[in-house]
């Protein structure tokens, strides 16, 4: 049986997959900020980014699958991973690194696939490139990249906010120039669960299979959860249409394992 290690598991993603895979293999998961359920579950152990050395951690656990969703100092990440990474060259262990859609954000004018170059503006792309340049570096049974665009979910954050700033009565931005992909939470841990099983090796990208402009899509959203004329600011970045989307192409999994922007949609207010 693997034995997992998420890094990050009482995060929105790393939670999610914690949740999907416990009952499948031997799941532990890192946690910072203190929580009682997390400090009596004895697969949770506490991990500070800043302080601690990854390390002791991989060797005391030993995983046979490293899942990095963990959020913070961007060059304490980048010390973390590097060390993950001198771990998994010499022991029968791999990476699956959480990335992002905006690796390819100083791209504007068509989708990305997979083996894109990549090229950002933003310092938190940039920073997800360095992760994922240090792992193309290796074999490829050594790692898999995941790349996500927007992730929403009934629970999700984005869901959160945008229900607050409408009970608020405040304006929701929206960016009615820009085409992007989406994906649900649950979507998201069922696809690394079978990347996970069949030992898939390389790139993915697990956003839905059709695009949509980001002002469209929240509109849906408003409509599926029946209210009734939400308050809009149009923000305008550019006079066409700029592409935030990350497209399969090389590494598509099985078609009950995609998803559409109305599967989104529809998952994302459901109770």
């Amino acid at each position: 049986m693997e034995k997992i290690l998420i890094l990050g598991a009482s995060g929105f993603i790393g939670n999610a997959l914690y949740k999907e895979l416990c009952s499948y293999f031997d799941t532990h998961g890192t946690y910072h900020t203190g929580n009682r359920a997390f400090e009596q579950n004895h697969q949770f152990h506490h991990y500070d980014l800043d302080t601690e050395n990854i390390d002791i951690l991989l060797y005391n656990l030993k995983p046979t699958v490293i899942i990095s969703a963990v959020r913070g100092n961007f060059n304490a990440q980048l010390a973390a991973h590097y060390s993950i990474i001198s771990y998994i060259l010499h022991h029968d262990s791999k990476l699956i690194f959480i990335s992002s859609a905006n690796v390819f954000d100083a791209f504007t004018n068509f989708p990305s696939y997979e083996y894109d170059k990549t090229l950002s503006q933003s310092i938190y792309g940039r920073f997800k490139i360095k992760v994922e340049n240090a792992l193309l570096r290796l074999p490829n049974h050594k790692y898999n990249i995941i790349r996500l665009p927007m992730v929403f979910g009934s629970g999700s954050p984005r869901i959160k906010e945008l229900r607050q700033l409408i009970d608020l009565d405040q304006a929701v931005e929206v960016f009615p120039n820009v085409v992007i992909n989406v994906t649900d939470i649950e979507k998201v841990t069922q696809q690394i669960h079978y990347i996970i099983n069949r030992k898939k090796e390389g790139v993915f990208h697990l956003g839905s299979r059709d695009l949509v402009h980001q002002k469209d899509f929240i509109e849906d959203i408003c409509k599926e959860l029946e209210i009734e004329a939400p308050l809009f600011k149009n923000v305008y970045d550019s006079n066409n249409d700029r592409f935030l989307a990350v497209l399969p192409k090389d590494n598509l999994l099985p078609k009950n394992l995609q998803i559409s922007v109305q599967e989104v949609v529809k998952a994302s207010v459901k109770v």
